[in-house]
């Protein structure tokens, strides 16, 4: 048996404007049928050679992550969750300590969730060529066939094949992102692979590695996962002692130290759509070379990457470029400097910009929710409850609400009153009032939100009694 181990704490920043804080690439549906996160969990579900995944994940993105494993039912091993980003070497370790707890042999297969792989055969057959390997104590990694002198990604030089494991090899060489000349040279000799990021090891070795390199980093993991708190589905590591944690990678960390690291070429159509520009050339294109998703036309146009998801966008006249439209941005830039993109949201985020951390929709445990209007003392909103959803039972100090049922059927609690709504039906929140918002149906539930008062921020929340453990 092998355990996915699949790590979804990356921020995805040079896919803004698609990829925010909030709601990174990993979470979002950019090339085939469902989100980057749904597609690996699927790679390693559907077969029986695998158990159920462990997720380690950001605390910010939990019910997001635990709907989208609803929606393919998948029922994850845990899902570790990170109050701080550390990288992936502490993240793999509070995975190893968590599997070793049952099963201290136990297989751990390491991949971040915000990859693709278009050959899901030559996939499993990499995985079981390192298995070999890892029940003999190496620490694998996968090796790309390099397509193209990459200079993004860091490669591997592989060494003598291993004894007994076919397809198996030393790793000679960790090499650092190179020059386009020296990236050239390793294409040709046809001894490097482009560093993936995907591991195959048993817990045990590469605990045992991390104890001996970095002592304190396996100290402050295993005291994070000893103060964790259960949470409904969730196990929230301890922040006090995983803050203190140093952050580093597990190439850094371990793989590029131990001798026990080991390599299994494989060509999969593999690649971390790090960029727009990765995103295009994956991508079906028209006879012009343009890849075009959503509202788009584009006249004498080529080599474009256009993408629209909410409006028209409009290009004539235009070559090598990325245009990418959301309801609230527009980015447009060359498509061989889209890997600066990431420049971009750091200028956002110094200008303390709402749009490098959340999308217009806001995701919710219940739900979702979407700013319509907001002027002087009123605020407009989209609400959407999922079937079964249930809001806090909450109170506001300054703004009072109102709301309108569009579709579905809503369950109000108003003070000590309760009714029921059907559409085009309303009720009014007065100041001061404990409620709640529920759905009893079997349809999503939409509603508009009219909020008017002195102050109308989120903050001004006070929950009483919450069904997802905020209040």
């Amino acid at each position: 048996m092998i355990h996915p181990v699949i790590l979804s704490g990356g921020s995805g920043t040079r896919l803004w404007p698609m990829s925010r804080a909030l709601y990174p690439k990993q979470l979002l549906s950019l090339h085939g049928r469902g989100s980057l996160l749904q597609q690996t969990v699927r790679r390693v579900a559907e077969r029986a050679r695998f158990g159920p995944p462990l997720l380690v994940a950001n605390e910010e993105h939990r019910f997001i992550i635990a709907e989208q494993l609803r929606e393919i039912a998948v029922a994850p091993r845990a899902l570790l969750l990170e109050p701080v980003g550390r990288n992936t070497a502490p993240a793999a370790c509070v995975a190893a300590l968590s599997l070793a707890e049952t099963e201290p042999d136990a297989l751990m297969l390491l991949m971040p969730s915000d990859h693709t792989v278009g050959d899901v055969e030559a996939f499993a057959g990499a995985i079981e060529r390192a298995a070999t390997a890892a029940q003999a104590g190496a620490l694998v990694s996968f090796g790309i066939a390099p397509q193209r002198a990459e200079t993004g990604y860091g490669y591997i030089r592989r060494g003598s094949e291993l004894d007994a494991a076919e397809g198996v090899f030393a790793v000679a060489d960790f090499v650092e992102k190179p020059g386009p000349e020296q990236a050239q040279a390793y294409v040709v000799s046809g001894e490097h692979s482009w560093n993936s990021g995907i591991f195959l090891f048993p817990a045990r070795v590469y605990l045992d590695e991390l104890e001996r390199l970095h002592p304190a980093m396996v100290a402050a993991c295993r005291q994070a996962l000893a103060t964790a708190q259960r949470d409904s589905d969730f196990i929230r590591l301890g922040r006090e002692a995983f803050s203190a944690c140093a952050g580093d990678s597990i190439d850094y960390a371990v793989m590029e130290r131990t001798r026990r690291a080991a390599v299994v070429p494989v060509s999969m159509g593999w690649s971390d759509v790090g960029s727009w520009d990765a995103l295009w050339e994956m991508s079906p294109k028209d006879p012009s070379g343009n890849s075009i998703e959503g509202n788009v036309v584009a006249e004498e146009t080529r080599n474009c990457y256009l993408r629209s998801e909410a409006g028209l966008v409009a290009a004539i006249g235009i070559e090598d470029l990325v245009v990418v439209k959301t309801a609230d941005a527009v980015m447009v830039a060359p498509r061989n400097r889209t890997q600066e993109v990431k420049r971009l949201v750091a200028r956002l985020v110094k200008d303390c910009r709402e749009e490098a951390d959340a999308l217009p929709t806001v995701h919710r445990p219940w739900g979702t929710f979407t700013p319509l209007h907001n002027g002087q003392r009123v605020q407009v909103k989209h609400i959407m409850v999922k079937p079964g959803g249930k809001l806090s039972l909450q109170m506001h100090h300054h703004r009072a609400e109102h709301w309108v049922v569009v579709q579905g059927t809503a369950k109000i609690r108003r003070g000590a009153e309760e009714m029921m709504l059907s559409e085009d039906q309303s009720a009014y929140i007065p100041i001061g009032t404990a409620h709640r918002l529920e759905n009893p149906g079997k349809i999503p539930l939409h509603l508009i939100e009219v909020q008017s008062g002195s102050y109308l921020g989120e903050d001004d929340i006070v929950r009483l009694e919450d069904s997802y453990g905020r209040s």
